[in-house]
């Protein structure tokens, strides 16, 4: 069996789903999943571009590779009720921040304000990074990755100290 973990927008309460029998992982053959390249990473702002919430705008809080979804902040949420773990505490209904496949959001340029498809090119130093088709905007840059970096350790001992 393979579980997700998905955390809750309101309280830190992780959740976990156990795949559907159709959700099975494709496997190779030495038993390995079969991890699927994305056009989005871990950080990115993207723009939904189908579903439910058409034309909303957030970042990418996690991936599933082998499913091609992403979770997205503040975005996709579903109602999940839950039963009382102890006999004095109430049950609660919460929301969710549910996987959206990776082929409904489109990278979002904060800037100027506009969804574009990404590529690749080379930079002078040798160095590979993804860009907006529409405004050339580069999006792979050093110091972003470093801030996402520290976003994530700040945000994994604020809920190691709570």
């Amino acid at each position: 069996m393979v579980y997700m973990q998905v955390k809750s927008t309101e309280k830190p309460c992780t959740i976990v789903v156990k795949l559907k029998r159709w959700e099975r992982i494709k496997c190779k053959p030495n038993s390995l999943p079969i991890l699927h390249k994305m056009h989005v990473k871990l950080g990115d702002t993207v723009k939904v571009i189908s579903g439910h919430d058409k034309g909303k705008i957030g970042e990418i809080t996690k991936i599933f590779k082998h499913n091609s979804s992403v979770i997205v902040k503040e975005i996709n949420l579903k109602t999940k009720h839950m039963k009382s773990r102890e006999e004095g505490e109430p049950g609660q209904i919460i929301k969710i921040e549910a996987p959206i496949h990776s082929s409904n959001v489109m990278l979002y340029s904060k800037e100027q304000n506009v969804a574009s498809r990404v590529g690749h090119k080379t930079l002078e130093n040798g160095k590979r990074v993804r860009y907006l088709i529409k405004t050339g905007e580069i999006i792979d840059s050093a110091e972003d990755w470093k801030k996402v970096i520290k976003e994530r350790e700040k945000a994994t001992e604020a809920v190691a100290a709570s």
